[in-house]
């Protein structure tokens, strides 16, 4: 750390009084010295002054030295183990992470249901882990050049960088209780799983995979909904995941949808309400918009476990709620009872 500090005095131009101009530059680990200059008259210590000194220090701070701290010192979140226990919101007790990853990220106390990677669960669905990447569908990454506070095409790289995947959505086809199928799964890690121009075109290709194939196609689902970043490229989604549906049925191909916590917004108005069969893990988040926003809207409160996966079986808006243990084996008795 460098301090570099000059003093000079010189008379004030609107008194006789005289005041002393101070510098001071601060370094760290950089050969370049940052400058503050401000002026400290004999008055200095009043109110006003001393809000103009610290308004200038802390501006200082924000501006010059905590920008550089992070260059220096870097990302280092990949090396500290600041993740190793999860408090589970079921039951409210401290998990070990790495035992939640040997069990599917299920807690062994109460059965709740974590968010599971992508990956982890393709693995447990097909037999022996073992699946073909199909790919995702290949579009512009930003139509409408949009930016809020950053670029959408830099949310879109450090997503990327995230995850390891082109956009949130993926295909795998593979045996599921040796029965072939296509899968088409959502990262809810990757922007939420939100649906944009990638998303929709990817079911699209998740469609002709199966009825080139002739083999069933089961969604796994976990979505915040329509990606605002995309405006209308994002809404016309909606009707065209449903209009692929419709393709596979004129096939007479089966869709089964699997509902994972959440699944919400535009991806819920669309495909996913569309399957043959409906399963959702145990205390899902199921519903178009969230409970707090109804319930703000109604000015009403809703019942307990409202759009969970136990509340809409009751209403008939799920077929059968399945263990995350049980699931590849369930989906393969579903498959073989279709044919």
């Amino acid at each position: 750390m460098k301090l570099q500090l000059t003093e000079r005095s010189h008379g004030c131009p609107d008194t006789d009084e005289t005041q002393t101009s101070v510098r001071i530059g601060i370094s760290i680990y950089t050969n370049q010295v940052y400058k503050i200059c401000f002026t400290i008259a004999p008055k200095w210590y009043t109110l006003k002054g001393v809000r103009e000194w610290i308004r200038l220090f802390v501006s200082w701070l924000r501006e010059v030295v905590t920008p550089k701290i992070k260059a220096f010192v870097g990302d280092r979140s990949s090396s500290v183990k600041d993740n190793a226990w999860r408090l589970c919101p079921g039951c409210e007790k401290t998990v070990p992470t790495e035992e939640l990853a040997e069990n599917m990220m299920v807690c062994g106390y109460c059965s709740h249901h974590f968010l599971l990677p992508i990956k982890s669960r393709l693995g447990a669905i097909f037999d022996g882990g073992l699946y073909d990447d199909v790919g995702t569908a290949r579009v512009v990454d930003d139509p409408l050049k949009f930016r809020d506070n950053r670029k959408y095409v830099d949310r879109l790289k450090d997503a990327r960088q995230k995850t390891g995947q082109r956009d949130a959505a993926m295909i795998a086809t593979g045996n599921i209780h040796t029965r072939r199928a296509v899968v088409f799964a959502v990262n809810f890690a990757f922007m939420g799983g939100s649906m944009g121009l990638s998303f929709g075109k990817t079911f699209i290709k998740a469609v002709e995979t199966a009825t080139n194939n002739n083999i069933p196609l089961i969604g796994i689902t976990a979505s915040g909904g329509a990606r605002m970043q995309e405006g209308i490229f994002s809404l016309m989604q909606m009707p065209a995941t449903v209009a692929a549906l419709i393709k596979l049925k004129t096939h007479r191909l089966p869709y089964i949808n699997v509902f994972t916590n959440p699944t919400t917004g535009g991806v819920l108005a669309s495909f996913s309400m569309l399957g043959d069969i409906h399963i959702a893990e145990p205390g899902a988040l199921i519903g178009f918009a969230g409970p707090k926003v109804i319930e703000k809207t109604l000015k009403h409160r809703l019942p307990d476990g409202f759009q969970r996966s136990e509340f809409l079986r009751e209403h008939g808006m799920i077929d059968i709620i399945v263990h995350r243990h049980k699931m590849a084996e369930k989906i393969g008795i579903i498959l073989d009872y279709l044919g």
